[in-house]
């Protein structure tokens, strides 16, 4: 593995998202001093927040998987998760509606949710749902090591053993028809393959390796943190300050300064000046480029994820009429993905996820009162033809209303709080509008994503998003490790390929 030559006893890292702070945690535990430059006034990053008339909002992602990855950030400043942070397991992980009023209840329990299918679609369904369950498995324990959690020099680095069992297991066939070897019933198919969506392909042309996505959710567990997802960054961020981590919040870096192929310090707008042997920068990847006063040549275009429309909204408290997260299929599914990738137009025949954090914690609202989160995937801004400034109020609307008839009660008395579309999103500096970054096509997998090292600079690591291993929570935390890994060499980390249950 190539690694930052010289000395790297000082560390600056630009960005407190999840991944500047997995690494600021990786490299303070590993004697480096640290100071993370943010330019808000808080940690999160893509994890952003809101407080609105009592309502504390998370502007960012909602689903929370994979919490002994979180751990091991916490580990490595000598600490543990549950020190910082009260996670409790979201039961059932997510509700189905489907346009044909039937509904499903997603459990994370084996059993339980085999049982949930047969009533469902029948015993024949739960049989295959339990051997797709130990497919997922089987491609999870033999993925995370040698491919997810892992740091590629060139694509000669995925040859190895893992690879062959990958190939074996059908990981680089199409996401969906690897899923129809096991179940039949196409609103079960969805539910184990709508998540594709997080990757930014359809599922019937996605790599079948990111049904990872679904075992995370559907086998290892879905959890929420009390306080809502702000607190998981807030707890990172006290974990490393006690670590030594110096924070510097309000501070927009304006440049890097370099001598010769080295960066030796981070200046800020304020005119700050952090004198620097390694840097991290955690940027959305133009400021990346930016700073770094280069693009790297690729033989094909970047191309991002879709985008997103994502409407805050109170109301009257529902109760048990709404679960946490609640997944609204409509009845053209396969039309969603062509409008949103290849026609750049707002969904047709809208699929939706609704969550509803109070569920939670009733104290994110005021008293009587719960929040709802409804997000409707859209496209980028690079593809869409959509002016949301001009139309983004109706489709709001129009989301709105199509919650209120899938989940009759829900969202009645609706006081819209925020409502954040492409546009807003590429305000905010995101790569074509979209929240979710580079899409997970095969030419930005693995060793063909952009690399967390740029050729030409000895001593400045990515991590984020837009680089390995990709996108989502999980994802962020181990893009903070591979930085660190990148600067210090590698330590010994925890095996995250056992079976959760």
């Amino acid at each position: 593995m190539r690694t930052v030559t010289g000395k790297t006893d000082r560390v600056v890292i630009v960005g407190a998202g999840l991944s500047g702070l997995s690494a600021a945690m990786q490299l303070a535990g590993r004697g480096r001093a640290v100071t993370v430059l943010e330019r808000g006034s808080h940690p999160g990053g893509r994890v952003g927040r809101a407080d609105i008339n009592g309502y504390r909002i998370d502007t960012g992602p909602t689903v929370l998987t994979m919490p002994d990855i979180i751990d091991e950030a916490f580990a490595a400043v000598g600490a543990s998760l549950t020190d910082f942070l009260a996670l409790q397991e979201v039961h059932p992980a997510y509700r189905a509606k489907f346009a044909d009023e039937s509904e499903l209840a997603v459990h994370t329990d084996g059993a339980a949710m085999a049982t949930e299918i047969e009533r469902f679609a029948g015993r024949s369904e739960a049989d295959g749902y339990l051997k797709l369950r130990e497919w997922l498995t089987q491609l999870y324990r033999t993925e995370f090591d040698g491919f997810i959690a892992n740091n590629f020099d060139s694509p000669l680095s995925l040859l190895t053993p893992q690879l062959a069992r990958l190939v074996a297991l059908g990981a680089f066939r199409r996401w969906e028809p690897v899923v129809r070897k096991f179940l039949h019933d196409e609103r079960l198919l969805r539910v184990f393959t709508f998540q594709a969506l997080y990757a930014g392909v359809p599922p019937q042309s996605a790599l079948a390796v990111y049904a990872v996505i679904a075992y995370m959710d559907t086998v290892a567990g879905v959890y929420f943190p009390d306080g809502g997802m702000r607190a998981l960054p807030d707890a990172m961020a006290a974990a490393a300050a006690r670590a030594g981590v110096e924070f510097v919040y309000d501070a927009p870096v304006s440049e890097l300064e370099f001598s010769g192929p080295r960066a030796t310090a981070v200046r800020t707008l304020n005119g700050g000046r952090y004198a620097a042997d390694a840097v991290v920068l955690t940027t959305e990847l133009p400021d990346t480029y930016r700073l770094l006063r280069r693009t790297p040549r690729r033989p094909l275009k970047l191309r991002a994820a879709p985008s997103a429309v994502v409407a805050h909204v109170g109301c009257t408290a529902v109760g048990p009429r709404a679960g946490h997260h609640t997944i609204l299929f409509g009845d053209a599914w396969k039309d969603t993905f062509r409008d949103i990738i290849d026609d750049g137009r707002v969904m047709r025949d809208p699929s939706l996820l609704v969550t509803r954090p109070t569920a939670g914690d009733p104290s994110l609202a005021p008293p009587g009162r719960d929040l709802l989160y409804v997000l409707a995937p859209a496209p980028n801004t690079e593809v869409g033809t959509v002016d949301w400034d001009a139309t983004g109020s109706e489709y709001t609307d129009q989301m709105l209303d199509a919650v209120r008839i899938r989940m009759p009660g829900v969202g009645d008395d609706a006081e819209i709080l925020q409502v954040v579309t492409p546009a807003d999103w590429g305000r905010q500096g995101m790569a074509a509008g979209s929240p979710f970054a580079l899409a997970h096509t095969f030419s930005q997998t693995g060793p063909f994503r952009p690399a967390n090292t740029v050729r030409g600079v000895d001593n400045v690591v990515l991590a984020g998003s837009s680089t390995v291993p990709g996108v989502g929570v999980p994802t962020a935390i181990l893009s903070g490790r591979l930085a660190a890994d990148r600067i210090t060499g590698l330590t010994a980390v925890r095996s995250h390929t056992e079976v959760h249950r």
